[in-house]
């Protein structure tokens, strides 16, 4: 059974970083393609960032790029989000993402297989 869970969420001023992680258990890790989504109440979701098998290749929403990086450790099956400079557009539900193809633009559209529980992430002004 694939299992992903995310932590990390919480509360923070704006301006302020968070780091997210998602620990994956059931799959083979290092074969597939990682990726974070959001989804805020009333929008769509939407793909923030994936990254390549070997973490070598990343791609990013035009939004989060510069604040965000998006990186994993193979050996913990681990994925991570480290978010600095939080502003008013980033509070959301954030999902842990494993998928299959290659790390692009493309990859958010059709590309996931598993998803994780999500984890709650909030801006204070």
């Amino acid at each position: 059974q694939v299992q992903l869970v995310e932590s990390g969420g919480g509360l923070v001023q704006a301006g302020g970083s968070l780091r997210l992680s998602c620990t994956a258990s059931g799959l083979t890790f290092d074969m597939y393609v990682m990726g974070w989504f959001r989804q805020a109440p009333g929008k769509e979701r939407e793909g923030v960032a994936c990254i390549s098998r070997s973490g070598s290749g990343t791609v990013y929403v035009d939004s989060v790029e510069g604040r965000f990086t998006i990186s994993r450790d193979n050996a913990k099956n681990t994925l991570y989000l480290q978010m600095n400079s939080l502003n008013a557009e980033d509070p959301a539900m954030y999902y842990c993402a494993a998928g299959i193809g290659a790390c692009s633009g493309s990859w958010f559209r059709g590309s996931v297989r598993y998803w994780g529980q999500g984890t709650q992430v909030t801006v204070s002004s």
